[in-house]
Formats: structure tokens, sequence, C-alpha cells
């Protein structure tokens, strides 16, 4: 739960400095061994377990990681909830403590502000509409008996029987875990659909960088998808000559929105151009308040994403189809995901599961993986499925359409560790949740926000509320057990109607030799508005008229060119009817990926295993191959600048961990945009604590001094480093591929410092990137160019949640884990993320990497960020982690027959009594 903000430190801090105490004194001994090793699993002989109706095997391999057989599927769900708890349990309760908005009853009053926001978007009332009126009852079966198991474990045991963090936790916190609750299960389902929301940061950001730049200047720094040079996901018409007795594909759906959407050409709201400067604080404090909100799986916008494609056997060595899948996840100690089999000892219609693959912990079934069928991998689609709508609120009431409607309300009571409790009102209009109630400054939300001259009088200022589909009560649970039974592709695509949110990119490949991609989700079709800034909730006009239908949503079955790459890129090319968003990735991975196959096939050559593992690794910096050149010809005449400029000469792009052009250019790369763009944002897109002298921003002062030089004040960013802009991705890429070949831009420009002269044109500007790169490295990494390396820079840490992330800096020792040098880079096909304006530091990895070969189950790879242990100082903490920095897979055992040949430890799960 990495939350970024320092007031919700304190008690933390606490918890972890007694951690500390306790370690280092006399006592810590029996502590640090007694204590810490209490939790550690049983992984062998027996246990009994209420509920079950007959005995549960479960395998483990020396990598921790667990196969279970059981004869029934409620069984093979209640072991799975056991041995879920046995190794993640602290890790499911933070989670569902986070989901329902209950962090302060572990943690204190640090987390009330959280609380109150998460209570506000209601993720666990949505959860439990879920499961009370649409899944079907065999998903709540499975569900019940997932509970019961974690609720076996929980009755054997307590305290720092569970985790080492419930020790530490009581010494501060009487607090005790309850029973898990099937819902707790439904409402992970949440968290994970609000980090991969969308563009609702995007939407923020556009309005906040009206207070500075001009409408075309924003539309500069938000560039058109590359659809010449990048291709969609989609880029042919259903089905082909490879269809394998499928019926031929339809052409891409039509349909159609309602003719116009209300923009002007400029795309911002009608009079926006003037009315947003002022909303930029307004703004700024909704967009903090969604930072607040703990990341589980990785800061949202620009970056995060995933690797996925699949080549069809006509163009393999094996003959079947091969498939990759790698998500792109905030790091984390214990990592997201878990490996996990689920296997039925005879599978049937009323044991359907042979499953494996990776698993969240406190979740049930398998989210990724393969079956005896068929394989999928994910993607975030990265659909626009949220809008913010100003409200005009007053006497209770809510403007709609000139009517005054009773908006609704409901309190809440947040119970506080070793507090009181606090109550908050939550207000809600037909448009969603008002998000701007929690804090007193949000009082004043959209006192000048975008809006044209019919819209009300602002009186005190505008609400703001969020539309946001994950709100709506859906079936996403059942498509996962459906997904994980699923024989062929119409099962597949079956499945996939139901998984509402997030909205996935979802690739296929089966036994019978199909590849395939489906989109699914619950995406809107807006009426006017294009959903790329806020709209006026009191205009009907701007709601969703629907959603697209899902029989309408884009797929592909066996396309002609052999293969289907997904990586966040545009799903389908600019003839769609419907409009699914204008912020996607801009392809530079997904182009890599297409490129290193598409070369391969036209060269006479079949794609292997070992390419597939290549692909994933592979570090190659495509900005680079455009930049380098122009770096290269500038002329450099301090020969201490001229010998980091000359790392650059024969490079051949790649982003080793050992490399030192790698370094030298990323830093080049960081300054050329803090240059040309950082310096020129407002605020409230800069890094915390970074400040700038700039001129004041009410033009009614004066902007000269008396002594007649130019009025400047001091001005500091406000925004985390991990979602500071510019970060650097490939937006920036597009952006700065616009004007390199425009060395006048104004964009090149930049004003005289202390030490270096004005940087009139593209080639002063980046001759002071260099310059500033150069003396960047050297204070970082020393004045020996031969000792630098990309690695040094771009490291690792893995901080165990809540605790390791909000815990001083010599709780790493205890709990942490790191550093690892890494190779790769932002949008490298190795995503080690890191943001431009904040730093080298990693914000994003391949959290999992994954290799599954179709034409045996056996032969396939995978490998987790982490381990299967979330217990500190356990062997399988992190024994997978310097494998996976060094690029390594395990063997991926399915059949009983691999499984048994991988075996080290077989603990039988019985009923009470049977032994």
């Amino acid at each position: 739960m990495p939350a970024k903000k320092p007031r919700r430190r304190g008690r933390l801090i606490v918890i972890a400095l007694v951690m500390l105490l306790v370690a280092g004194l006399g006592y810590g001994a029996y502590w640090s061994v007694s204590t810490v090793r209490a939790s550690f699993p049983q992984v062998s002989g027996e246990i009994a377990i209420d509920g079950l109706s007959a005995p549960v095997t479960v395998t483990r391999d020396g990598n921790g990681i667990p196969q279970l057989y059981a004869d029934s599927a409620q069984d093979l769900f209640r072991a799975q909830g056991y041995v879920h708890a046995q190794d993640r349990f602290w890790e499911m309760d933070v989670r569902r403590h986070m989901t329902a908005g209950r962090l302060s009853e572990m943690f204190g009053e640090d987390q009330v502000e959280t609380d109150a926001f998460l209570r506000t978007l209601g993720w666990h009332d949505v959860a439990q509409q879920e499961y009370d009126e649409l899944l079907s009852e065999e998903t709540k079966e499975y569900l019940q008996a997932y509970a019961d198991g974690v609720n076996a474990y929980l009755a054997e045991n307590s305290g720092e029987e569970i985790s080492v963090e419930y020790a530490a936790l009581g010494f501060v916190n009487s607090y005790e875990p309850e029973e898990w609750d099937p819902v707790d299960s439904v409402a992970w389902l949440k968290a994970m659909a609000w980090d991969l929301r969308g563009n609702m940061q995007e939407e923020i950001d556009r309005s906040l960088l009206a207070e500075r730049l001009s409408p075309e200047e924003i539309e500069q720094l938000y560039p058109d998808y590359p659809f010449d040079r990048n291709n969609p996901i989609v880029q042919e018409n259903g089905g082909s000559d490879l269809d394998a007795g499928e019926p031929p594909g339809e052409s891409l759906p039509g349909g159609g929105l309602p003719e116009g959407d209300g923009l002007p050409d400029d795309g911002l709201p009608a009079g926006a151009g003037d009315a947003l400067g002022g909303a930029s604080t307004q703004l700024a404090a909704v967009a903090d308040s969604l930072d607040a909100v703990p990341a589980l799986l990785g800061t949202n916008g620009s970056g995060i994403g995933s690797n996925s494609w699949v080549v069809h056997g006509d163009n393999t060595t094996t003959g079947m189809p091969l498939l990759a899948n790698d998500p792109h996840l905030a790091p984390s100690l214990p990592g997201v995901w878990y490996q996990m089999g689920l296997h039925c000892s005879e599978v049937s219609a009323e044991c359907p599961f042979d499953v494996s693959g990776f698993t969240f912990s406190g979740m049930p079934g398998v989210v990724i993986g393969h079956n005896q069928d068929i394989s999928w991998g994910l993607t975030n689609l990265g659909a626009d499925v949220t809008d913010l709508r100003l409200e005009k609120l007053s006497d209770g009431n809510y403007l709609r359409d000139g009517e005054q409607i009773p908006y609704e309300t409901r309190n809440e009571t947040i119970e506080v560790a070793g507090g009181d409790p606090r109550e908050i009102t939550v207000r809600s209009t037909g448009n969603g949740p008002i998000i701007s109630d929690r804090e007193e400054e949000y009082a004043s939300v959209g006192d000048s926000a975008p809006v044209d001259s019919s819209a009300p009088d602002r009186g005190e200022g505008y609400a703001v509320s969020l539309s946001w589909t994950a709100l709506e009560p859906s079936r996403t649970m059942d498509a996962v057990f459906s997904l994980n039974t699923a024989s062929d592709w119409d099962e597949f695509r079956a499945a996939a109607q139901d998984f509402a949110v997030p909205s996935q990119n979802l690739i296929y490949a089966d036994t019978a030799g199909n590849i395939g991609y489906q989109a699914p989700g619950l995406i809107p079709v807006r009426g006017q508005g294009d959903g790329r800034y806020p709209s006026p909730g009191w205009d009907s006009a701007y709601d969703w008229q629907d959603y697209i239908p899902q029989d309408e949503l884009p797929w592909e079955l066996n396309p002609d060119r052999g293969y289907i790459v997904t990586a966040n890129q545009a799903v389908v090319g600019e003839d769609y009817d419907y409009a699914l968003t204008d912020d996607w990735s801009y392809g530079t991975r997904s182009q890599r990926i297409e490129d290193l196959i598409r070369g391969t096939i036209e060269d006479g050559g079949k794609i292997s295993m070992g390419d597939m593992q290549s692909i994933q690794l592979d570090n190659s910096n495509e900005m680079a191959k455009l930049l380098v050149p122009h770096l290269l010809r500038i002329d450099i005449s301090d020969p201490y600048i001229r010998e980091a400029q000359a790392l650059l000469e024969g490079w051949d792009y790649t982003q080793d961990a050992d490399s030192p052009a790698a370094a030298y250019y990323n830093a080049v790369w960081r300054n050329l945009l803090q240059l040309a763009f950082g310096n020129k944002l407002p605020k409230e897109l800069r890094v915390e604590d970074q400040c700038l002298r700039v001129p004041p921003a009410d033009e009614s002062q004066p902007l000269e001094n008396p002594g007649g030089g130019a009025r400047l004040i001091t001005e500091c960013g406000e925004r985390s480093p991990e979602t500071a802009q510019p970060d650097g991705g490939d937006r920036w890429f597009e952006v700065v591929r616009g004007i390199l070949e425009d060395p006048d831009n104004e964009w090149w420009q930049a004003p005289a410092t202390a030490d270096q002269p004005e940087a009139g044109n593209r080639d002063e500007l980046l001759a002071r990137a260099m310059r500033d790169a150069r003396w960047e490295l050297t204070a970082e990494l020393g004045k020996d160019i031969d000792t630098w390396s990309w690695g040094r820079l771009h490291r690792l840490m893995l901080n165990n949640q809540t605790l390791g992330t909000e815990g001083p800096g010599p709780v790493q020792w205890l709990l942490n884990r790191g550093p690892w040098n890494l190779a790769g880079g932002t949008d490298a096909v190795d995503a080690s993320g890191w943001n431009a304006a904040g730093g080298y530091d990693i914000t994003w990895v391949p959290s999992m990497r994954m290799v599954v070969s179709l034409d045996n189950f056996d032969e396939s790879l995978w490998i987790n960020l982490t381990g299967a242990s979330g217990h500190a100082y356990h062997g399988n903490y992190t024994d997978q982690t310097t494998m996976w920095a060094d690029g390594e897979y395990l063997p991926w055992a399915f059949s009983a027959e691999a499984v048994e040949e991988r075996a080290e430890h077989t603990l039988t799960l019985t009923p009470p009594g049977s032994s």
C-alpha cells in the first residue's frame, strides 16, 4: 500500500520504530527468531480444516509455489483460501481494509482522510451489491468456500502466528483480524479497476495546464496517436484464412455516436480558454486527493501498462501457438501476484478446474494463465471509463436541466485505532459521488472551472462528482471463473462479455491452434463532450448515452499476419465507430514487439520459446535512435562535457544495467524534458518541493521592481515524484519527435541561469541538457565515466507493504529488500519504468513474466517479481527476484507428472476426524 502523503505516516513510524527497538535489544534475539518464524506455514504432513468433504493435496516446489488437487470445486477453493492465508494474510488484510475504507482501524488517525475518500467512492458497497444481486449462485458458492478456507486458517492462528507485522502492530494497537467475508474478495476487483481506470489523471492535468499554457500548446503536449507509424491491436476485420473452421470474421462494428461532441476544434470546452486558469488550485486539490489513494497495482497514467502477444503455430518452432504476458505494475513486497495451480482430481462438469497461473491473494481463481485447453493474458486497454462532473449545489439540491433535484446523502462512521470514531457525510448526485467534499479546500472546487456562457452562476463555486463504470455493479467475478474453465474461442468470448471492469485487452491461444484477441469491458458512449475535460453535470446532453454493446467491441481471430500484439497501444484504427479513448499509450513498445516478430518471420525464421523470452527482455530505447544523432552533431567545446558526449558514439541504444551510455543518455533526456517543458508547467504538475523563480500569476501586480528588474516569486511544485510531469513516457517521445526537426520551435527556448546563457533554439537547449546531465551524473556516480552504469542510477527497492513503505529508513533492513540494479527503461519492452520529472527511481516493473507453449504446457516458463511468501525472512520471500532481475525464468510444471517431479513438500488438508 504505497501511500504517499507524510501526514499519514505518524502511527506507522511508531510501529516500525518499535520493531527496530525490540529487534535491537536483548529481547530481540528471541523476538527476531521465534516471532519471525512463528508465522512460517506448515507445508508437510496433515492439517484438518472444517468444511472439507475429502482430502486436498497441496504440493509445493522449491520456490514454495503450490499446486492444489481436490475432488470437488468447493474443496479446491476452500483449500486455495487456506493456502493464500498461510503465505499472504497480512497482505490480504491490508487490501480488504483499503477497499472498504477501514485502514484507520489498523493504523490509526493518519489514514482517516484516505478512508473518507474510499468510503465516498463506496467500493465495498458496490461489491456487496454485486454479490447480493448479480453474481451466479455457483460463483457465490466458490467465494464462500474460499472465505471458509481463510477463516479455517484464522481459527488456528493469531498475532505473530499469522505474520510478524501483527506482532509489531500489537505493541501499539489491540487490533485482531476479523473473519474473511466473500465480499472482501469481490471488492478487490474495485481496487484493480481504480488503478487501471484510464484517463482521469490526464483529464485533470489538461485542465491544470491551462493556468500557464494556451489551448494550442496543451494540444501539442497531447499529440494524436501515430497510426501511420505504430499499428493498433486490431489490424484486420475479423477472421481470416487461418480460421481453423471458424466462420469468416465480420467487419469492424458500426453503430455510431450521436453527431457532434459539443467541442470546438481545439478540443477544449467552449469558453475554457479563459476560464481554466483560475481553476488550478481547485483541480489540483482533487488531483492531490486522487494521488493520496493507495495504488495497489501501480501509478495510474502514462507508463502503467503491460505487454502481451501471441504467435500462431504457422510461425513458431513448435508448430503451435506461443503466448507471452508481462503486466507492468508498481513494485511491492510481497509482489502483487501469487503463482498457483488449481486442479480437480478428475475434470468434470461438477469439478471443471484444471488451471494454473497467477492469482491475487484474497481472491479465488486464476487471473492470468492457462488451463488444459486455452491460455490467456491481460494488458490494460485504457478505455476512458471515468468522467469528472461539475455540480451546482444549493440548499440540499443539485441543478439538472434547469430543475433542482435533492442530492442523496449517507452517513459513514470511521473507526480509528487509538482514537475517537469520525463521522462523515457522503453526498451523491445522479452523476456519482461528490469527491470534492473530503477537505475544506475542496469547498470552492470549480469556482472558475471550464464552462461556457450558459453555465449557472458560480456562486460559491461548483462541486465535483465522479462518474465511473466500476461504481456500477457488474459480473466480473463470474468472468474470472468462466475464463478458468473455458475450452475454446466461443467460451472464451462468452466469458469476456462479463469482464466489465477494469477494461482489459484479452489475448488468447488454444490447443487447437487458434489465436485471438477480445476487447471486453463496460465502456461508455458519451453524448456531448469527449471525456478529455471535466463536463457540466447540470446538462444531461453530456450524460453517458449507453455502453458499447459487447458484441460490437473489437476482436480478432487468426489474423493473416500470424500474430497479435497488445501493449496498451490504440486498439483500433481511426475508422472505428465508437470512442474508446484518446489517451492511449503511443505504441512504442507494441511496435517494437511487432517489428521483432515480423522481422523474424519475414526473414524466413520461426519464433521459438527463446525468442519470446528475448523479446520480453528487449531494452532498446526507441527514442534514443531518433535523438542521439542530433546530440552527436552538437559541437561541444568543453572537454569535460565532450567526454560524456562521446559515450553515445557507437552506442547500440540498448539499456543494459552495466551501460554507461544508457546512464548518460537517460540523464540527457531527463534534463532536456525539464528545460524544454518541465520548467514551463504549472506548479500543480511539477515535483513537490522543486522550486522555480517565476512571474506572479496575478497579472494585476506590476512585473517590474522599482529598480527596473523583472519581478519574480518563488513557486514550488506540488505533485508526487511518481505522478509529476513531464514523466518521460512515450507521449513525450511523440511531443519531442514533433518538434525535433523544427530547431526554432518555442518549446526549445529556455531562460538563462546564473551559469548558463539563454537557450534560444534546439541545439542550444540540447547542449545545455548534455552539460546538466554530465554534472548530474558526476554528483551521482562520480567523475570517472568508466565507472558509470545505468543500473547504479536505475535501482529497484522492494518495500514491504505498509510498514516498509511508511516506516523510517532503518526499517529497510528489517522488512525491505534491495537494491537490484536493473536494465530496461520507460517504454522499452523490458519496461522498468521511471518518472523523468521525479528522478531515476523505479516506479513500475514487469510484475511477472510468462511464456506459454500450447504445444506442451510443461515447456512453459514463468517468473514472479518476489516470491510466494509474504513472511519476512522466509526462504521464498524474494527468492525469485534476482532471477527476475537477471532475465531468468522458472519451469512451469502443469501436468501431474511434472508437478510431482518438482515437488519438495506435500501437505494434505483433511476433513476433521478423517485421520
